[in-house]
């Protein structure tokens, strides 16, 4: 079993780093991915314990981000696997992000105010367990005073791209170019790899031809294997991963109580096998 896109409530899941350390203790690998930070990372790294290693069992620092590729193509998401989180470069990446992200929330509380729903900013706060205030948290006090039945309903009718004119409050925030992520993971000794790639293209010739000009970049592999993913899917992914040469993992993103729906842990065939290219393109980064 293995599982590398894990969420903890460093951003918008529902678990401590400790306790996804303590639930993915018998997993062959497994990394905490967290939204735009890697504050967890030393916790679950800690509870994971040097007993991990010591069996073969495989522990990585990770993160998520979201990236904006440019015209033609859609935002992703972009797991960093096997950093160094202290490394400056990365840290200062995180913190352009993090101010982003502020600004975005700003605006966000002032769309609400403006349809007639105050929400107090350090109530909003409170409901981040870290610095990383994310749309589902608005979505959860929007559910927590009666606005919405539930998460998903609060995002269709506030917090989304569609959402109707008269209630949306969505606003864009600030997202790297693909070439300033991939340096970043990098330099920090990590290899990157395409998240979820159903939920940016399903035509398999654009996921091939966006693949392309994405490895060109820095990209060095896909989340080829997803909880979510089609049977079809998945076998696309693979194929699409093995001509072009791109590593493989494999994820739940698991969120807790968020996404209920979504367990823990990945099957997978000969996880050694299955690890191994990316295992050896972290130790590249590592030794660039």
């Amino acid at each position: 079993m293995i599982d590398l896109h894990v969420h903890s409530s460093g951003s918008d899941g529902t678990c401590s780093p400790a306790e996804l350390a303590e639930k993915g203790r018998d997993f062959y690998a497994m990394a905490l991915t967290d939204h735009d930070n890697c504050d967890g990372v030393e916790e679950f790294l800690r509870v994971c314990g040097s007993g991990h290693r010591d069996s073969g069992r495989i522990r990585l620092a990770g993160i998520e981000l979201s990236v904006d590729p440019g015209e033609g193509y859609g935002i992703f998401h972009l797991l960093g696997l096997g950093m160094d989180p202290e490394n400056e470069g990365l840290k200062g990446l995180l913190h352009r992000i993090l101010d982003g992200r502020n600004e975005r929330n700003a605006k966000i509380l002032a769309r609400f105010e403006s349809i007639g729903i105050r929400i107090p900013a350090d109530e909003i706060a409170a409901y981040a367990h870290g610095d990383i205030l994310a749309r589902p948290h608005f979505a959860k006090w929007l559910v927590d005073h009666g606005y919405s039945g539930d998460v998903k309903a609060a995002f269709d009718a506030y917090l989304t791209p569609s959402s109707p004119p008269e209630t949306k409050c969505y606003v864009s925030r600030f997202r790297p170019d693909p070439k300033d992520a991939f340096d970043a993971i990098h330099a920090a000794g990590g290899a990157t790899i395409m998240a979820h790639p159903r939920y940016w293209t399903k035509d398999p010739s654009a996921l091939r031809t966006g693949l392309s000009r994405l490895k060109a970049a820095g990209l060095d592999g896909i989340e080829a294997i997803y909880q979510a993913n089609e049977p079809g899917e998945t076998v696309e992914h693979v194929r699409a991963a093995k001509e072009l040469g791109l590593c493989m993992t494999a994820g739940s993103d698991f969120h807790g109580s968020n996404k209920p729906s979504v367990t823990l842990g990945m099957d997978v065939d000969d996880e050694v096998a299955f690890l191994r290219p990316l295992l050896e393109r972290i130790g590249f980064w590592r030794n660039a």
